[in-house]
């Protein structure tokens, strides 16, 4: 039997860390504090990818579903921040229920993510296989494990990232969709797909999108955003209504449409209840990555009239979604946790004064590598050994050893050469990023937060404020706080209600979460224990926990 949720269809760091905190030190596992009964039964773990922190104020008035319920009857922190230099999804959610920066997850960028061809997605799914062999270290369901080996976790996600990193290394389910329009798995999960899964792909309820209308959810005075801004969509579809394509393409497009968001909560919802999740007696993990925030913030940016509209769905869905798991557990036993992997910076052309300086935003960083590479060739260098994404170049020193060429020298060459291009603010050697102004630098903190010593990554380039690369979409992935800067939201008995303004850290939210469950983590952690968040723990039975790892 199909499960409906939502609305019917046509509807819906600041620079400066905290007081006392060692701006590029460790934090050791804290002694967890055993909570008040009735326990918590299941954690349910929101990420909404490229969520701004600034739509739930801009929208406050008209959030009257989930994100309102969070926003008026939860601790929210309304200065929270990835405090890492590469904000893409992959870093952003490694980060999330583990408690430590990517330098220690070791998901530096998109590319190093979840791309696996050991593990292939399972039938009928196609794709490129996924897993999370790269994350190293542990995240919350770890460390409910430990407690407890019978806690569960479920992940479901668009993204095959979104669904995988917030487990880390456990062997638990995640699912993600995948071509043909279905939700998938990998052989690092499983062999076949459970029986729940396969039901609900059989029903296809992507395809019945075909043809259907995004129209605005609210009447057109309610939205004050203009709807002809050509930047948007690269001047193709950028006013409402937006139609779906009535064929089988449908599938794919569907990712830049508000409907995305509810399979993948219809989804959420099944498995939760062919699971049990938060049905026994121990702690379940349901973690939920919502991805169309991103695709429709890239497509038409920030200050769209379609992103205002889209939060306002994923508000009516997330209200219908907590209603529902209420139905079906006691409220009593349900924590809600809830931010984002990222910001987005605006179109560039929206805020620059001429069209020239619009051009100049958007920076171009191939010519650069150009006749680098092409001289690295002549003398027996293969271009994948001196590779420059995501604004960090890696150098494969034992190939330019093998060829009898200096690789520091070549290095330098870039550095220089990356310095001269308009729009480059500051081009940093990571070996000395640690020995820089961490505290009142952001740009420096965070990209030390970023690499692991052992990534061959010598060099580090960041843009002006304002601007992204080459390209047509709104973007993010830059070290500034329009990228950084997320919501940080609890919701549950543990927490005390109300808005808290002083300057946090993504990281810090997994520590308190455990703090709130009664569990320790099991290794050194970056973030911190959120104390305002949590009521008074009153007398209750105390769980068994593990000791924690030696440092």
């Amino acid at each position: 039997m199909r499960i409906q949720l939502g609305l019917t269809r046509t509807a819906v760091m600041t620079a400066t860390l905290v007081a006392g905190m060692l701006p590029c030190g460790r934090v050791q596992a804290q002694t967890a504090a055993p909570r008040s009964e009735p326990p918590t039964r299941l954690v349910v773990f929101i990420t909404v990818d490229q969520m701004r922190e600034s739509y739930l104020e801009r929208y406050a008035g008209q959030l009257t579903g989930g994100l309102g319920r969070l926003l008026r009857g939860g601790a929210c922190f309304r200065n929270a921040y990835h405090d890492h230099a590469v904000t893409e999804t992959a870093p952003g959610h490694s980060v999330v229920l583990s408690g430590r920066f990517p330098r220690s997850t070791g998901i530096v960028a998109n590319g190093a993510g979840v791309l696996d061809p050991q593990a292939a997605l399972l039938p009928p799914a196609r794709g490129p296989g996924a897993s999370p062999f790269r994350f190293r270290g542990s995240a919350l369901i770890d460390w409910l494990r430990n407690a407890d080996p019978a806690s569960r976790a479920l992940s479901i996600s668009r993204k095959d990232r979104g669904a995988i990193l917030p487990l880390g290394r456990a062997h638990q389910q995640a699912y993600w969709y995948a071509s043909p329009g279905v939700f998938t798995t990998s052989t690092y999960y499983a062999d076949t797909l459970p029986t729940w899964v396969q039901r609900f792909n059989a029903r296809a309820e992507p395809r019945s999108y075909a043809g259907k209308t995004w129209s605005l959810l609210l009447p057109d005075s309610a939205y004050p955003e203009p709807d002809s801004v050509p930047v948007e969509g690269a001047g193709r579809d950028f006013t409402f209504p937006h139609v779906l394509p009535s064929d089988s393409t449908v599938l794919g497009a569907l990712a830049e449409y508000p409907f995305m968001d509810q399979v993948t909560l219809d989804l959420a919802l099944e498995g939760l209840i062919a699971l049990a999740l938060g049905a026994s007696p121990h702690t379940d993990l349901l973690a939920v990555s919502l991805s169309t925030t991103d695709a429709i913030g890239h497509r038409y940016g920030p200050e769209s009239r379609e992103i205002h509209d889209q939060v306002l769905r994923l508000d009516r869905m997330l209200g219908t979604f907590i209603d529902s798991i209420y139905r079906l557990r006691d409220s009593t036993t349900v924590v809600f946790a809830l931010t984002a992997d990222h910001g987005v910076t605006p179109f560039p052309e929206l805020h620059a004064r001429t069209a020239e300086e619009a051009r100049a935003r958007r920076v171009d960083m191939g010519p650069l590598m150009t006749p680098i590479i092409s001289g690295l060739a002549r003398r027996g260098v293969p271009a994948s050994a001196f590779t420059f994404s995501d604004f960090m170049l890696t150098v494969n020193r034992a190939a330019f050893a093998a060829a009898g060429v200096n690789a520091d020298s070549v290095v330098a060459d870039f550095a220089a050469r990356a310095r001269t291009i308009p729009g480059v603010a500051r081009v940093d050697y990571v070996a000395r990023l640690a020995r820089g102004d961490t505290v009142h630098d952001a740009v420096t903190r965070r990209w030390a937060h970023m690499l692991p010593p052992d990534v061959p990554v010598p060099v580090v380039v960041t843009l002006k404020p304002g601007y992204v690369s080459a390209g047509t979409s709104a973007d993010h992935g830059s070290p500034y706080d329009p990228d950084a800067h997320v919501p940080v939201m609890f919701y549950g008995p543990p927490f005390r209600a109300g808005k808290f303004t002083r300057t946090v850290r993504v990281v810090d939210l997994a520590p308190t979460l455990a703090r709130a469950l009664g569990v320790r983590p099991i290794e050194r952690l970056d973030g911190r224990v959120l104390e305002e968040a949590l009521r008074p723990a009153r007398p209750g039975p105390e769980r068994t926990l593990a000791a924690p790892a030696r440092p």
